[in-house]
């Protein structure tokens, strides 16, 4: 056996098990868990269960998050995995870039505008590599699109129509968790988005240049609930007798993943994972129509609702030889509550050409296994594996991670000012 690269992931909620199964799984003969880092000793001693029974691995070394320097130093990782909650990926990635790591994070790669500088500025400091893992651009089908694109098949693309549609499963699970304070998740225009307004810039080979937005909580919330004519209410839905009938209660003790996971881990730190999607203190949007222009200055229409009955996404590019349609449905899910290749797998997808003086045809795109529309494991294999060369350049660095969080950031910002906003400005200061 050669020599395996080492790894520490820091934040070991639900995403986390993604990374931390396939070293300790599929790619153990190439890669070593060295530490897990985390506020919760008990979501941490869980990870180490699955990778004990599941995998027959060694149990890794645990540290709090105050540790995180000590494990750097005691476990001298190649790589640092961030997977922690938003609005930390700049701490984790800075520092460990400083004490010689490279990083691999979790989208969004932060949630505002100071921090993104702040990560490009260590890149620039320390000569360190950054990975974005967007599974999206792995999927055969957003793959597709690339190639057909590339290959001119309709043209130069002038513009883009992209709506999202997230459902009341998925969808309503940010607004149970930490992603519903604004400050920790950048709202669903950076949390989410980040996934869409990566596949335009992966699509067009281009890059955000001015954009425009309008939002708002306009279904979730207590108000928006009153205003319906909603009188029973809950914190949240453990040990709720409101809760019981309420289709949109997230039961913990029902799932023995979520139960692990967090039910019997709010000892550590006090985080309800079950809070009501119509309490109060929700800051962020769950309907949002933005513009953006880009630099090669074609322009996308892009709308994003987190209350529909199913889940998917339509995208409409439209050039100078014709126009392509793709249309997705995907199952729905929550996060950590189930098989992982259930997030974002697949019901149907369909690509349509239409020539601009032709017949229309349908695309033959194949099915493959797994979350994310069949990307998830051809990004492993990408990130752990062995892979050739990529003629789509799927591999995300800081530069892509920085233009994707971009598109949603100024978006928040043009909410908030009510007029449109240059990305150049967000990286100046």
């Amino acid at each position: 056996m050669g020599k395996r690269t080492k790894y520490a992931q820091v934040g070991i909620g639900g995403r986390a098990r993604f990374f931390y199964e396939a070293i300790a799984g599929a790619y153990s003969d190439r890669s070593e868990l060295v530490g897990f880092c985390d506020v919760n000793q008990t979501r941490m001693d869980y990870a180490n269960r699955i990778i004990c029974q599941q995998y027959a691995a060694e149990p890794v070394p645990t540290y709090t998050a105050d540790q995180f320097d000590t494990m750097i130093e005691e476990q001298n990782p190649d790589v640092v995995i961030v997977t922690s909650i938003d609005r930390t990926h700049h701490r984790y990635i800075i520092r460990a870039m400083e004490r010689g790591c490279d990083v691999i994070t979790e989208k969004p790669m932060t949630v505002d505008a100071g921090k993104c500088r702040a990560i490009l500025d260590a890149i620039d400091r320390t000569g360190r590599e950054l990975r974005v893992t967007f599974n999206y651009r792995y999927a055969p089908h957003s793959t597709k699109v690339r190639e057909l694109v590339a290959n001119d098949t309709i043209g130069q693309v002038f513009s883009v129509h992209f709506e999202w549609l997230l459902d009341t499963s998925h969808g309503a699970d940010y607004f149970r968790r930490w992603h519903r304070d604004k400050r920790n998740s950048g709202g669903l225009l950076v949390h989410k988005s980040t996934h869409h307004f990566d596949l335009v810039n992966f699509w067009l080979n281009t890059e955000p240049e001015t954009v425009f937005a309008m939002g708002d909580l306009m279904f979730y919330g207590r108000a928006n609930a009153e205003e319906r004519g909603e009188t029973k209410f809950y914190a949240r839905a453990h040990g709720s007798a409101h809760a019981q009938d309420d289709p949109f209660a997230l039961k913990l003790e029902d799932n023995p993943q979520l139960r692990e996971m967090y039910l019997e881990a709010e000892v550590d730190d006090g985080y309800f994972r079950d809070q009501s999607v119509f309490g109060d203190g929700i800051s962020i949007e769950d309907a949002m129509a933005v513009m953006v222009r880009y630099k090669n200055q074609a322009f996308m229409t892009y709308s994003l609702n987190a209350y529909m009955p199913w889940e998917g996404f339509r995208v409409a590019l439209n050039g100078s030889r014709g126009r392509m349609q793709l249309s997705v449905v995907e199952s729905t899910y929550v996060n950590s509550g189930g098989d992982k290749n259930m997030e974002g797998a697949l019901k149907n997808k369909s690509i349509a050409v239409f020539p601009m003086f032709g017949e229309p045809y349908e695309v033959d795109v194949p099915v493959e296994e797994g979350g994310h529309g069949g990307g998830d494991p051809v990004l492993l294999e990408d990130l752990f594996g062995t892979p050739g060369p990529d003629p789509f350049a799927r591999a995300a660095g800081h530069r892509a991670g920085a233009a994707s969080i971009l598109t949603g950031i100024a978006a928040n910002r043009s909410m908030a000012q009510g007029q449109p906003v240059q990305i150049r400005d967000l990286l100046k200061g």
